[in-house]
């Protein structure tokens, strides 16, 4: 727990944090990172009582398995930062909230596929982003990931670092600006993991101005042979390359919903989907009680915008599952809305140019009656604010109450391949609905 002495005061960002608070048209956005995504029931139940207290009540999971308070009020805003410094919610150095940026499988040591537990070296990634103040002005947006050759995993999220296990022997391969699919750069046993990526991240701070944030901006003036090269001067170890083929498959990219069995004997995941990323502080308290009473306790945030209940008994799943239902958290793999991903739209942020969350349940609503369950992200201007990754359906505000509809495809940059004129909600869920069921994909 930090002392309740005088906070620090944040630098300017435009990315949300737990002592950085960012105005939208709905009040301010409190974003609350969770180490490897994972929220203890009694945090849980400290943000639901924040989030009614100093806020509205609008919870929000995001695409990095963090969790956002929507709706703070200007007048408590720090008493709201307060109450989650207490809650232990906070990084262990003040300074350090910005860069705890580290993704993992919301599965990590849990699911049968695995070929590493990749939590103890999470830990210490986290440990060294924290105490390593030279790092912490690594911009809020600099994220790394995490794979343990888990099969519960979300791939397609582009990180400026990821590392990978490699089944067998405990090694990890690494790339830059991309995604654990990409061809990797370099390999090195795990118990060298945390000095390369100390080697990589110092390295990157050393050759990037002012306006090169991310890694992806520094490799526009940098080869990446050359940045290695550069890191391989720091390290008292040799990076060796990789002389195999360790080609990484995309698991299904559907949001895990319902009983996934887990490693350990006789336990199980339970997990559902927050409609389109948001629960409310009553529903998250509800959860709590559920891990509380029927698990271990603990919570599992997902990329996916949900959540799973962890290590609950095979014989309960299907209760657990059920009262998840009742909860108000969607269940039914086969229901269209699990497959939505929406912004906050013009509701909540200035720059949508439509009521994407509203549209998305009319969306829902349509595709419900013709049984069909695309992939689709509905999104209220460019910056794709939702979806951290391309879906393979992208509708985009264009104003008028119109979408441009498209697809994603091989070779093609952004959102994809434009597959029909601008249309209303009602006339892209027709479509999608027609080219869903019948396999086509083109107009």
């Amino acid at each position: 727990m930090h002392p309740m002495t005088e906070l620090p005061v944040p630098r300017p960002s435009a990315c949300p944090g737990l002592l950085r608070i960012v105005q939208a048209l709905d009040g301010g956005i409190c974003r609350v990172k969770l180490p490897g995504g994972v929220l203890a029931a009694s945090q849980a139940r400290a943000i639901a009582e924040a989030a009614q207290r100093f806020a509205s009540g609008v919870l929000e999971l995001t695409n990095r398995s963090n969790l956002q308070i929507r709706g703070v009020r200007a007048e408590s805003e720090q008493e709201l930062i307060r109450s989650l410094l207490e809650a232990n919610l906070g990084p262990s150095v003040l300074d350090a909230d910005d860069v705890r940026n580290l993704m993992l499988s919301p599965a990590a040591g849990l699911d049968p596929q695995q070929h590493m537990d990749t939590r103890p070296l999470a830990d210490a990634l986290l440990a060294l982003l924290q105490n390593n103040s030279a790092l912490h002005v690594l911009s809020a947006k600099f994220a790394i990931q995490l794979d343990g050759g888990e099969s519960l995993c979300m791939l397609e999220h582009p990180h400026d670092l990821w590392l990978r296990a490699l089944p067998g022997a405990p090694q990890l391969i690494f790339g830059l600006a991309g995604c654990p699919t990409d061809k990797p750069l370099g390999m090195v046993a795990a118990a060298n993991a945390v000095q390369l990526v100390e080697a990589i991240l110092l390295t990157f701070l050393e050759c990037a101005v002012p306006e090169q944030s991310r890694m992806r901006q520094l490799l526009e003036c940098i080869p990446a042979d050359e940045l290695v090269r550069r890191v391989q001067a720091r390290l008292p170890f040799a990076i060796s390359p990789v002389a195999v083929e360790c080609q990484r498959q995309i698991p299904a990219a559907a949001p895990p919903i319902g009983i996934i069995a887990q490693r350990q004997a006789e336990l199980a995941m339970v997990a559902a989907s927050a409609p389109l990323g948001r629960i409310s502080a009553e529903q998250l308290g509800a959860v709590a009680e559920l891990a509380q009473r029927h698990a271990d306790g603990s919570l599992r945030l997902t990329p996916w915008q949900g959540l799973l209940i962890p290590n609950v008994q095979i014989h309960e799943a299907d209760n657990v599952l059920a009262a998840l239902t009742q909860v108000g958290l969607l269940t039914n793999r086969a229901a269209p809305l699990p497959n939505l991903i929406a912004c906050t739209g013009s509701a909540g942020c200035a720059r949508g140019l439509a009521d994407t969350k509203h549209d998305a349940l009319a969306l829902a609503a349509c595709l419900q009656q013709h049984d069909a369950h695309p992939q689709v992200h509905l999104s209220g201007c460019s910056r794709s604010c939702a979806a951290a990754h391309v879906a393979p359906f992208t509708l985009l505000a264009v104003g008028d109450g119109l979408y441009q509809l498209y697809e994603r495809a091989a070779n093609v940059a952004g959102f994809g391949q434009p597959l029909a004129p601008p249309m209303n909600i009602d006339e892209a869920g027709a479509w999608l609905a027609q080219h869903h069921a019948t396999g086509r994909t083109h107009a």
